[in-house]
Order: structure tokens, then C-alpha cells, then sequence
């Protein structure tokens, strides 16, 4: 017993300095983040404190408030379609086996690719002059868009950017949970005579919420920080259409070099992305089974 507790000891102090250069390396950059939100601070010069005037700006800031709601606008959308999506075809997988193997292979594709390479990609597909998506509407006798160009159509092109290159991911995330389910209670529907309709929206859907819950969770993390594709496509624009929260920050803090300022609304916007999944964990915990 003793010779166990000394080797526990032996480990904690082995793991110790691992674990606190861990925190470290979150902590700081963080903590260095809320100190320089309090000041007023650009490159090449001092910091100044402002006890928080940089936040009081932010909320008299209409380009704040616009990039707000970017932000929610395209996080609501492109999780509502990526969980839809993504359910289905998890269901077309798991009730084709022998074909799961293959396409699931072919799925991993989309987002494993770089953000970059995917945004050039799409950029290429969806150019107004030469690009794919054009052709194919003239084809069909349907008038050509702008996309990625036009401020009405701008958010929904670049959500389903996202939700092409994320759905299936969604996808394997519901799938294994689809085949963790107990079978003994698909054999007692199937007794009582269930329809698939009632199968799905009675058992399978009820007992996947944790599952799909877990799959928001983890897409509401990427949503809330939309950077990579906004910034390769169309870097905010077509003027300030698609100008989220994160893209505002950068360029309040690389192209201004504002950089109190661009702290205060990065510090906003990872409270929102906290509070985000502090609201989905609970929500998970209540369709717990």
C-alpha cells in the first residue's frame, strides 16, 4: 500500500511542471488579453489605462453591434443546417452498411482540407464571370448571382460554405451515436408495430440528443469564432456584410493597430462563445438518458 502511494507521489511530481506550464501557456495569453482591454494601447507606443473605456466604446460602436449580428446570424444558420444535414446522412449511413465503410472514407475529405484551400476552392466555383455555380443556373434557365459579391446573398453562400465542409463531420459524430443506441428497444417498437416515422421521432431522435447536442457544442466553438473562410473569400465585405465579430477584431487590431480595442472585442466575443457552451452542456445534461 505504501509502495503505491509513493509511486502515485512519484508520478503527481513528474506531472506537476507539465501540468503548470499548461495553464501557463492558456492563462497568460488570456489574462495578457482582459489587461491590455483595460488600456489604451497601439503598436510602438505605451499602454494607458482607461479603466474601461474601451468596452463602453464597443457598446457605442454600430460596426460592434453590426458584427454582432453577423455573428449570430451565421452561427444560427449554418448549426441549424449543419446538424440537420448531418443527421440525415447519418442515418443514410447507418441503415447502408455496406456502403458505410466507403463513404464515410470519402466524407472525412471536406474537412480535413485547409480553410484556404477550401476557400479558393469555392472561390474559384463561385466566381460571377467564370466560376461553376453561375453556369450550372444558366443551364437551367435560372438568372446568374453575384454570391459571394452581393451583400444579400453573401451570409447564406458563406454558410453553406461551412456546412459543405463541416456537415460531414457532424455526420460520423451522430453516426457513432447512432450505433451505441440499445437494440432492445428498436425490437420492442417493432413488436408493437411502429411505423419508421414514430421509430425516428419517438426513440431514435430522443435518444441521439446527447449526441447531437455534443456535435452543436463542438461546432458552436468554430461558428462563434468564424474567421477562416470570411477572411479568404471575402474579408468582410462585399463593404461590411459579412464583417463577424472576428473579423472586426483583426482588423481593428492588425489594419488600425487598435489593439486595446481589438483585445475589449475579443474578450466580448469569447464570453459569448463561454456562455455559448455553458448553455449547451446544461441543455445536454437535460436530455441526458
Amino acid at each position: 500500500m505504501s509502495q503505491s502511494i509513493g509511486t502515485r507521489r512519484q508520478l503527481n511530481m513528474l506531472s506537476t511542471p507539465a501540468v503548470i506550464f499548461t495553464l501557463a501557456l492558456i492563462a497568460f495569453p488570456f489574462a495578457y488579453t482582459i489587461w491590455l482591454s483595460l488600456h489604451e494601447f497601439s503598436f510602438g507606443g505605451s499602454a494607458t489605462l482607461n479603466y474601461g473605456q474601451n468596452y463602453l466604446l464597443m457598446l457605442q460602436d454600430g460596426e460592434f453591434w453590426n458584427g454582432l449580428k453577423i455573428t449570430l446570424v451565421l452561427y444560427l444558420l449554418s448549426l441549424v443546417l449543419q446538424l440537420v444535414l448531418g443527421t440525415y446522412v447519418a442515418l443514410l449511413l447507418h441503415s447502408s452498411r455496406k456502403l458505410s465503410g466507403i463513404v464515410r472514407t470519402l466524407m472525412i475529405s471536406p474537412f480535413v482540407l485547409p480553410p484556404v484551400v477550401v476557400g479558393m476552392m469555392w472561390l474559384v466555383v463561385l466566381d460571377p464571370s467564370i466560376g461553376a455555380a453561375n453556369w450550372l443556373l444558366q443551364s437551367v434557365g435560372l438568372p446568374r448571382s453575384d454570391w459571394l459579391a452581393s451583400p444579400q446573398w453573401v451570409i447564406p453562400t458563406v454558410a453553406f460554405i461551412d456546412t459543405w465542409q463541416w456537415t460531414p463531420y457532424v455526420a460520423l459524430i451522430v453516426l457513432g451515436g447512432l450505433q451505441s443506441l440499445p437494440p432492445n428497444v428498436y425490437e420492442a417498437a417493432q413488436i408493437d408495430g411502429a411505423s419508421r416515422w414514430k421509430t425516428f421521432w419517438r426513440i431514435t431522435l430522443p435518444l441521439l440528443m446527447p449526441t447531437i447536442v455534443t456535435a452543436a457544442i463542438l461546432r458552436s466553438v468554430d461558428l462563434l469564432r468564424f474567421f477562416d473562410i470570411i477572411y479568404i473569400t471575402t474579408q468582410g465585405g462585399p463593404g461590411n456584410a459579412s464583417n463577424t465579430l472576428n473579423i472586426y477584431g483583426f482588423r481593428k487590431g492588425f489594419e488600425f493597430f487598435e489593439i486595446g480595442y481589438a483585445s475589449a472585442l475579443m474578450i466580448t466575443l469569447s464570453t459569448i462563445v463561454l456562455g455559448a457552451v455553458v448553455l449547451l452542456t446544461q441543455a445536454r445534461k437535460r436530455v441526458a438518458w
